[in-house]
């Protein structure tokens, strides 16, 4: 692509845009990762990030994506032939699966819309006729539909079920932006990762770990080496780890850490649900469709957009992306060219959203794209109103 002038809008669901105070710690000298400073600082980000999980449970960070983290999350716990339930809720579950079955573990995949989360009733319904299931597996948020499914609601079902499960959850697109307690809700596994609400570029990711989960390490008869929690839980204790750690990456995962904390995660919740919002107001404004059916569902961090029949998402997005620099992200699997992801997390303001509304507008009328004129505006005077 030739050469534009400005800021490029980043607003894609993840990653997201580093602030430049991160960008400045991880620019930092590297230090000597045996050394009594990098002990410290294993210290501080492990005693952040349970604040963030909101857990006092066991955290392992790996360098790794998310992906490393689901894995890790499933070699530590089960066996060959272990049965799990699973919800198609979009993509990322559908993935999630995919690494389930090629470890070697039974899935149970309840089929889904794309539209709509996990159904507490059918988890309890499913789990009274199975006490075989090892594992309920849910995605917290979907980055690919837009779509929130209720955690607490379903760790109730499992409770309702008298189920002896391990519950796991993945946070990676909901962490630091939606209200999530690893405690309170009774989570066994969440898995987390760097690049979208916590403002890092990729390459670091969790796993947080109940009591309940680490006595099922002890007979997980799955391989694992390099995703061993016993390795990395033992080298924490003194502040270090069993193999070199992206050293430079935890100085921007400190300060990162620091600044949600400064405000607070209400603060954040409040601010990205407001952003979600905001966002829902112009698309009806549009008079286009909002991926995810249920209002009690709409994602903090991400807005699916329905493209009108006939319409195609890609070639909406590529106009954007040429004519104002504006990157959204696309529609993926069953969704590709059917929608298009406004993403609203992370380091981001009111006046970021309505330049990147604004870009939208613009780019569905260049397009021919049958919709209504004031998306924007609705938007503009929900954040104006202070709301």
């Amino acid at each position: 692509m030739p050469f534009q002038s400005g800021r490029h809008f980043l607003q894609i669901p993840g990653p997201t845009n580093v602030p430049e105070r991160i960008l400045h710690a991880i620019a930092k000298s590297t230090i000597d990762h045996r050394g009594p400073e990098f002990a410290r600082l294993t210290r501080e980000v492990l005693g952040g990030l349970k604040k963030i999980f909101q857990t006092s449970g066991e955290v392992v960070i790996y360098p790794s994506s998310g992906t490393g983290a689901w894995e890790a999350a499933l070699v530590n716990t089960l066996s060959p032939g272990d049965k799990v339930l699973m919800f198609e809720t979009g993509h990322f579950a559908a993935l999630w699966r995919n690494l389930a079955v090629r470890l070697g573990l039974k899935v149970d995949f309840v089929p889904g819309d794309w539209r709509q989360g996990v159904d507490p009733k059918v988890v309890e319904a499913m789990l009274a006729e199975d006490k075989s299931i090892k594992a309920v597996m849910v995605v917290h948020n979907e980055t690919s539909t837009g779509v929130t499914s209720q955690v607490a609601e379903v760790r109730q079902a499992i409770d309702r079920a008298g189920h002896p499960a391990l519950f796991m959850v993945d946070t990676i697109s909901s962490l630091a932006l939606t209200d999530y307690r690893h405690d309170e809700w009774g989570v066994d596994v969440s898995v987390g990762s760097s690049q979208k609400g916590l403002m890092l570029p990729p390459g670091i990711a969790f796993n947080v770990v109940s009591q309940k989960a680490l006595a099922a390490s002890k007979s997980a008869r799955l391989p694992r080496s390099y995703w061993d929690w016993e390795a990395v839980i033992s080298a924490n204790q003194t502040g270090f780890f069993p193999y070199t750690p992206p050293t430079n990456l935890l100085f921007g995962l400190k300060e990162a850490i620091q600044m949600l904390l400064e405000k607070g995660l209400e603060d954040a919740f409040k601010r990205h649900n407001r952003w979600g919002e905001a966002t829902r107001r112009a698309i009806r404004g549009w008079g286009l469709e909002i991926n995810c059916l249920n209002p009690k569902e709409y994602s903090n961090a991400v807005t699916a957009v329905r493209m009108p029949e006939g319409q195609d998402a890609d070639s909406l997005r590529k106009q954007i992306l040429e004519r104002f620099n504006l990157s959204l992200g696309n529609g993926l699997g069953k969704l590709q060219g059917k929608v298009f992801r406004i993403g609203h997390m992370g380091d981001f303001n009111d006046l970021m959203l309505a330049g990147t509304l604004s870009g939208v507008e613009m780019g569905l009328a260049l397009s021919g794209i049958p919709f209504k004129k004031g998306g924007l505006q609705a938007a503009i005077d929900y954040l104006a109103g202070g709301d």
